[in-house]
């Protein structure tokens, strides 16, 4: 009897290898790289090192010693796990601590179920939520951007908190959002990246800059962020659209927070998203509706992480029950 051996994960129809397909995803973030190196400094370029060498050094030391099979670390996808990973920790984190994250990402959240292609959850989101949980006051303490030119690129000792957090502490307090919003930057600066938060989310323009090269080189598609884009649309200006006093616009739930990073970066992954498009509707639209419970209802002013996580949880549920028509397969 033949044996049919399937190969871990992503199954794409594509010219392309699985390197040039991650060092595509990593040249996406160059944008962002360079942003937040601008904004943070040194502390960016120390969180980013110290992120992917970990991750290379772990998913090394795991193949060779414990899975003794072929390495991998050239194929950019423990280094898209570092940069990530990086992308979301403030340019405050202690060394120790990333290094930490590094390990659960490679080799709790990837390796443990047999290296890439067979992780379900994404790897740099659990490392986050694991340093979330661990070191909560390290991952909430936000230094504040001073551009590289415009003043000290040292801005570990200055810490403010983020928009979201601005606006979540604001009206639990009883304020309204017109009066929050006199207190947090302004849309073009958030846009840019003038704000406080992790490394990789400061910047609506540079992430979209990213993404547009992702698109231009068929590295994604468009089914995850659109249905992650519209279902946040809808979810946030229906309770805007009722009271704007209470609940924040659609726009601004776009550009702040990691809602970008998210959507092209994370929800997108290939391994942990579902294989067909319908699927891929379903996936995006639930990661967008979570996203805006937990924003406006949960007990984190953020809620991406939280979100692409659960419904990675649900991908192979997905997956399983909407399967494309077999061919030769008479639809009865």
């Amino acid at each position: 009897m033949s044996v049919l051996t399937v190969s871990g994960s992503p199954h794409v129809h594509s010219d392309q290898s699985m390197s040039r397909i991650m060092y595509g995803v990593v040249i996406a973030m160059v944008p962002a790289i360079l942003v937040s190196i601008y904004f943070f400094g040194l502390g960016a370029v120390k969180v980013m090192l110290a992120a992917v060498l970990a991750c290379l050094f772990f998913e090394w030391i795991i193949q060779k010693y414990l899975m003794k099979g072929p390495l991998t670390i050239t194929d950019g996808s423990a280094i898209i796990t570092g940069i990530l990973l990086a992308f979301n920790v403030p340019s405050n984190m202690p060394v120790w601590m990333i290094i930490v994250g590094a390990f659960v990402s490679i080799a709790i959240a990837k390796m443990s179920f047999g290296g890439l292609g067979k992780n379900p959850f994404n790897p740099a989101l659990v490392g986050r939520v694991f340093l979330l949980m661990s070191f909560p006051v390290q991952m909430t303490t936000w230094p504040v951007p001073v551009p590289l030119f415009g003043g000290s690129a040292v801005t570990d000792a200055i810490t403010g908190p983020t928009t979201l957090g601005i606006i979540k502490e604001g009206l639990r307090a009883g304020k309204t959002v017109s009066e929050l919003m006199s207190q947090v930057p302004t849309y073009a600066q958030e846009l840019l990246g003038n704000q406080g938060g992790s490394l990789g989310e400061v910047s609506a323009i540079a992430l979209l800059i990213g993404a547009a090269y992702l698109f231009y080189k068929k590295i994604i598609t468009w089914h995850i962020p659109v249905s992650y884009i519209l279902s946040v649309v809808i979810f946030s200006g229906i309770f805007w659209l009722i009271n704007p006093e209470r609940y924040l616009d659609p726009l601004f739930h776009l550009v702040t927070g990691g809602m970008m990073l998210g959507i092209f970066f994370m929800a997108t992954d290939m391994v942990t998203s579902p294989i067909n498009t319908r699927g891929m509707l379903i996936f995006g639209a639930g990661c967008g509706v979570l996203t805006m419970l937990i924003r406006m209802w949960g007990g984190y002013p953020e809620g991406v992480s939280f979100a692409i996580l659960i419904m990675n949880a649900f991908t192979p549920l997905i997956n399983r029950s909407i399967k494309p028509r077999r061919f030769g397969v008479v639809k009865s």
